[in-house]
This record gives C-alpha cells, sequence and structure tokens, in this order.
C-alpha cells in the first residue's frame, strides 16, 4: 500500500525505518512518542485530499501535522496517517491590499518575517515555531489581540479540504457557517491548506518592561500591577509570570517607543518599591519580540499544561494565585485580554469568553520521565485550587479534558451550533483527532 499511496502524490510518504520518519513524528511535547504507519509529507491541495481518502478507504485515523505544539499530540496518529503540511509552507504579502495568503504549513515566523519588511503584521501569537494553522483555528491570541483582534479574527477566508476530499473555500459568501466555526472553533472540521488574512501597518517598534518581586512581598505589588491594567492603553498588554519564589509583573508595549517608555516608567515607579526591586525595560523589533519565547530545546522537553479564563483578578484570586507550596510546581503566566478582543460581538465567530480579562496558564517542563506523574499532578492541583474563580477556557490550552474541556471553551448554544456545522461537513467524524466536538454531541 506504501507504493501506491506513494504513486497518487506530488509529495512523499514516510513509514518507519525511512530516513527522516522519527523526525517528522517528533512534536513539541516529548511525551508524545507515537508511530504512524504512514507520514505524508503533502505539496499540494491534491496532496491532502489524496491523504484523506486513503486514510478513509484505509479505515486510518487521520492526523494533521503543522507546528506540533499541541500540547496533547493529536498530530502523531498510532498506526494512522499522519498528513503533514510543513511542506506547504509558503507566505505571499500583498502590501497594496495589506492581505497575506498562508500555505496551511506555515509557521508563525514565516508570516511575521514575510509582512515585517512592508511595515505590516497580524496577531500571530508569542512563539515563532508555532504554528499558524493551530493557533488560528482555536482563536490565536498574540501582542497584537488587544489592539487588532484576535488571529482568527483577521482571517477572511479558507482553504479546506473536506472530509470527502473536496477543495472548498469558505469565507462570508462562501460556505459561511464552515467560516463562523473555523474561527475559533478548533481544528474539527477539515484541513485548512490556506488562510487570507488581513494585515495591519505595524512598523515593528516594542517596548517591554518587568518588575520582579520576592514572592513573598507580591501581593501588593500584583494587585497593584492588575489596577494598572484596567486603564492601559490598547498598545499595552500587561502580562505576569510566577515561577519558582519570583513574580515577574509588567507588559508588552507594540508601538512608538517613547509613549511606550512614558508607560514603562509609570510602571516600573508604581511596582518597584521598596526600592531595590529589579526592573528591567527593553526595546526590540516586533519580530524580536516574537521569537524571544523560542525554545532552543524545543521537542526535547515533556510538558504538560492546564489553564484558565479569568473575567477578573480579584484580591482573593491574587491571594490563590500566589499560595504555591509543594514540590514540582508549574510556572505560572497571565496574559491580559480586553481591547479589540472584546469589542468584536460574541456571536460573530466561534470563539468564545470575549469577556475574559486574563488569561492563565500553569505549565510545567521537565526531561526526566519519572517525574511525569508528579508535574502533571502538582499542575492539576495548581490550577485545581483556581477552578471557582474561573469563566472559561481557551481551547487552544485544553489538554486531556475532554467533553468538560469543550463545555469550559465554548457556551451551549455555541457548541450546538458547532455541532450543526460538524454534522454537515464531517459526519462521520473523520476528523475526531482534536478538541471533538463530534457529530452526534
Amino acid at each position: 500500500m506504501h507504493s501506491t499511496l506513494q504513486s497518487r502524490l506530488d509529495g512523499s510518504v514516510l513509514v518507519s525505518g525511512d530516513a527522516g520518519y522519527d523526525a517528522a513524528r517528533s512534536v513539541w511535547n516529548g511525551m508524545v512518542d507515537r508511530r504512524p504507519r504512514y507520514i505524508v509529507q503533502c505539496t499540494s491541495d491534491a496532496d491532502v485530499a489524496t491523504a484523506v481518502r486513503f486514510a478513509r478507504e484505509h479505515e486510518l485515523d487521520i492526523g494533521i501535522r503543522c507546528g506540533g505544539h499541541g500540547i496533547v499530540g493529536h498530530a502523531v496518529p498510532d498506526d494512522g496517517l499522519m498528513i503533514d503540511l510543513r511542506r506547504m509552507g509558503g507566505v505571499q504579502v500583498d502590501a497594496q491590499r495589506r492581505r497575506a495568503r498562508v500555505e496551511g504549513g506555515a509557521l508563525l515566523g514565516a508570516l511575521d518575517r514575510a509582512s515585517q519588511p512592508h511595515g505590516l503584521a497580524t496577531t500571530a501569537g508569542n512563539v515563532s515555531h508555532t504554528g499558524v494553522g493551530g493557533l488560528t483555528l482555536g482563536g490565536g491570541m498574540g501582542w497584537l489581540a488587544r489592539q487588532h483582534g484576535l488571529s482568527c479574527d483577521n482571517v477572511v477566508g479558507f482553504d479546506v479540504v473536506t472530509a470527502a476530499g473536496e477543495a472548498i473555500h469558505a469565507s462570508a459568501e462562501s460556505h459561511p457557517e464552515l467560516y463562523w466555526a473555523l474561527r475559533g472553533g478548533g481544528g474539527n472540521f477539515g484541513v485548512v491548506t490556506a488562510f487570507e488574512f488581513v494585515l495591519h501597518p505595524e512598523p515593528g517598534q516594542v517596548t517591554t518592561v518587568e518588575v520582579l518581586v520576592p514572592l513573598a512581598e507580591a501581593a501588593p505589588a500584583m494587585r497593584r500591577w492588575r489596577d494598572l491594567s484596567e486603564t492601559a492603553p490598547r498598545r499595552a498588554t500587561f502580562n505576569a509570570l510566577i515561577d519558582g519564589d519570583v513574580v515577574s509583573l509588567g507588559f508588552v508595549w507594540v508601538g512608538e517607543p517613547v509613549e511606550g517608555r512614558t508607560h514603562a516608567d509609570a510602571v516600573v515607579d508604581a511596582l518597584a518599591q521598596p526600592a531595590g526591586r529589579r526592573s528591567r525595560v527593553d526595546t526590540m523589533s516586533y519580530l524580536e519580540l516574537q521569537s524571544r519565547e523560542d525554545d532552543a530545546k524545543g521537542h526535547a522537553w515533556r510538558r504538560y499544561w492546564k489553564g484558565h479564563y479569568f473575567r477578573a483578578l480579584s484580591d482573593e484570586l491574587i491571594d490563590a494565585l500566589l499560595e504555591r507550596g509543594g514540590a514540582y510546581l508549574p510556572a505560572a503566566s497571565l496574559q491580559a485580554y480586553g481591547g479589540a478582543i472584546a469589542e468584536i460581538a460574541d456571536e460573530a465567530t466561534a470563539f468564545s469568553r470575549r469577556d475574559t480579562a486574563f488569561e492563565f496558564v500553569a505549565a510545567s517542563r521537565w526531561s526526566d520521565p519519572r517525574e511525569d506523574e508528579q508535574r502533571m499532578s502538582a499542575a492539576r492541583r495548581y490550577a485545581g485550587r483556581l477552578d471557582p474563580f474561573a469563566s472559561g477556557a481557551y481551547v487552544n490550552v485544553l489538554g486531556d479534558d475532554g467533553p468538560a474541556g469543550l463545555r469550559r471553551a465554548f457556551p451551549d448554544a455555541k457548541l450546538a451550533r458547532l455541532t450543526t456545522v460538524k454534522r454537515a461537513y464531517d459526519p462521520d467524524n473523520v476528523f475526531h483527532l482534536n478538541q471533538n466536538i463530534s457529530p452526534g454531541a
């Protein structure tokens, strides 16, 4: 069957033992160690359609690989067929129209590098080696979201290969219900082989500020930081990191640097008391910002995370966040929403919880397999203590949550509408290796 499949493709097929097979099945979470029967390295929509039809003919599970950042590793189906889109990674920018056509296998760095020479950008995550596809289909938070909306809010068209192996285009005018579902509903409805994004004038100047506060002294400072975030200009995305016995409080400013420095100085003045607390204000390019969180060790780490949305950071929630007793604790991050995210009507897209004030993620990474259970249990316990304060969750941060996670990501009415779209475009649930919304839900 290997040769039969290869004969139908412009791309290539890898099987166990082939050069490149192990690299192709390796994803960002080193805990994922599965062995697909076939890895189809697609170079065209026709290849994707062929792979889908072949998998259906032979009753193989289908996983779809781009950046491979999904924490569960859905892209890697054991004894199934992986559709590897990374050879379809091109980005074409039309600077005059302020549009970018981005192939389904592109990474965020490719989108940023293609658009920035024109003084343009669109919301594109925080890590350059994330896949455009997975990020956007789940929503797509990033440093520009408070100014320009989420990644999914900036897509005006999707090229999709359906479960029937047909190539269609979804937009506000063509397949509008599928277009609605693809904007934040997760990777549940087809293989997106290209996105058309709106670009925005962004000359690429960035100011970042962080104030480091000892954990034991952090509660008053974090409350001041929260209060400052509530009136922050939308060019400022407030962020915090709790890791070990230190709390980092600050923001990222994308825009004119003199104004950014003025706001940075005000935050430092408010938080860097008593005197002697370490603070740092940096300027950099947008491209540097987008790659500063890249992980050189990458796919070697074992990883686990849990996440929440919060509508507000009450004093009680801040106290709970800073209660850090126990071993193997995850790092905890907060990133502010609001601005343009909240101004888009909730019913306009499948993405939900637009009244979120902060996204929270408790993330662990480690290298020793003997620590797996302790690390995961510690993350669950820490995030679990915050459940009473939560107002939902981001579908891209869901892990092993199952249907309960989907109910946190989407209200009942949206789940019902997403189920109807799933039934129309994938009635047999061919694409079920995702945060799955079943056609029979």
